[in-house]
């Protein structure tokens, strides 16, 4: 190796070191720790092609710091985040649309839409959040398995001795459906959509640990304090409009069915995020 060579390698070599260390520095100073808990198969595909994946992370940090988060306006914020996250991620390229029924995750703009979804359901509890957004179609989405499926945002907390705390976040697509894999096949999706799906579903777990929730666009939960709705399925509260905006908010509201999930019980679907 000439000596020209060995210089630019110790270079690379001390540029990668101190990128490490800066790293660490970052991390060091964030205020939450995120550590991946995921299971060993973090991807299952029934025999019909439906796709199941769960990533999971833990979040330690102070008590104090968690109970200050524990809002119901941080759930909606935490659905928020993750878009924002994927906006981020994708420079720009990918974009979520907002609509009053529907969230639609686009590729630079319309019609390219890659997903779509319902507006989100939320769940509140003392020690558990849940928010959903069922699947209803796009590009990525197979004919056969349009209005199949969900992605939902999961957090528990759970009190550790002395002032830890430590916050259990779960992000799960069930019943999907990818059209690469009914159009071209499973081992096609595994080694692509299904990689990158990990990839930046990992990223904005480990993201969390800076504690940098975004503001929803809608805030729909922002009127309810800590505690409302506890052990109950809880919508968006829009504000009154009108006579008829609020009859067919009462009309809605009444046609909720419980769905009977295990443990997460009935969700009542809130019509913004």
């Amino acid at each position: 190796m000439t000596a020209g060579r060995a210089a630019a390698a110790s270079g690379a070599l001390a540029l990668l070191g101190g990128s490490a260390a800066a790293l660490r520095w970052r991390r060091k100073r964030r205020p939450a720790r995120a550590a991946i808990v995921s299971p060993r198969r973090t991807t299952v595909i029934a025999a019909d092609g439906a796709v199941r994946s769960v990533q999971v992370a833990e979040l330690s940090l102070p008590a104090d710091r968690l109970e200050q988060l524990w809002t119901p306006a941080n759930l909606e914020n935490l659905g928020r985040t993750y878009w924002r996250f994927l906006t981020r991620v994708t420079l720009g390229l990918v974009r979520v649309n907002y609509e009053r029924r529907e969230r639609a995750i686009v590729f630079l703009a319309r019609p390219l839409t890659l997903l779509r979804f319902d507006s989100p359901e939320y769940l509140l509890e003392a020690d558990h959040g849940n928010v959903r957004w069922r699947i209803r179609d796009g590009l990525l989405v197979a004919r056969a398995g349009r209005g199949c499926g969900y992605l939902a945002l999961d957090v528990c907390r759970q009190q550790l001795e002395g002032r830890a705390s430590k916050l259990r976040i779960e992000v799960e697509v069930a019943n999907f459906y990818p059209s690469i894999a009914s159009g071209l096949s499973i081992p096609a999706y595994m080694v692509t959509q299904q990689v990158l799906h990990v990839a930046v579903t990992r990223a904005f777990l480990r993201s969390l640990a800076k504690l940098d929730l975004a503001e929803s666009k809608v805030k729909a939960l922002a009127d309810l304090a800590p505690g409302d709705g506890a052990g109950s399925p809880v919508g968006a509260r829009r504000r009154k409009r009108s006579a008829v905006a609020d009859a067919a908010q009462g009309a809605e509201l009444a046609a909720v069915v419980a769905r009977g999930d295990p443990p997460h019980g009935a969700r009542a679907r809130a019509h913004h995020q």
